[in-house]
C-alpha cells in the first residue's frame, strides 16, 4: 500500500495557524513553531479578557452609582439594601445608565429607597 501523504491538510493547517498570527510581533507573526505558540497564548488571553471585561463593566456601574448616591446623601450598600427591600429589581447596569442620563428618574428611585428618618 502507497504511502498517504498529508501535504494538503498540513498545508491548511498551516495557513489557518499563520493567518491567525499576522500581526503578531517578529518570528511569532512569520514563522510556524513560533506562530502557533503564540496564537495559543494569544486564545488564552483573549479567554481570559472576556471575563475580565463583563468584571471590568460591573465596576465601572458601581462606581457611577456610588457617586450619584452619594450626591444624595446615601452610601452605595444602604440605596442596594433599600432597593431589595423595596422590591425594585433593577440591575446596576440600567441604575448607572438611569444615573448619567435621566437624574430626575434617579431621584424618584432614591426617594423611594430612602429610609422615612433620612428624608
Amino acid at each position: 500500500m502507497p504511502r498517504a501523504y498529508s501535504g494538503a491538510v498540513r498545508r491548511q493547517r498551516i495557513k489557518k495557524i499563520m493567518k491567525l498570527a499576522k500581526g503578531h510581533y517578529g518570528g511569532a507573526g512569520k514563522r510556524y513553531r513560533m506562530a502557533t505558540e503564540s496564537v495559543k497564548k494569544g486564545g488564552v488571553d483573549a479567554y481570559v479578557s472576556r471575563k475580565m471585561k463583563k468584571r471590568d463593566y460591573r465596576h465601572l456601574w458601581i462606581i457611577r452609582i456610588k457617586a450619584a448616591v452619594n450626591m444624595r446623601d446615601l452610601s452605595y450598600s444602604k440605596f442596594i439594601d433599600g432597593l431589595k427591600k423595596a422590591n425594585i429589581d433593577i440591575n446596576r447596569k440600567l441604575l448607572a445608565e438611569i444615573a448619567v442620563s435621566d437624574p430626575s428618574a434617579f431621584d424618584k428611585i432614591v426617594a423611594i429607597v430612602k429610609p422615612p428618618a433620612l428624608n
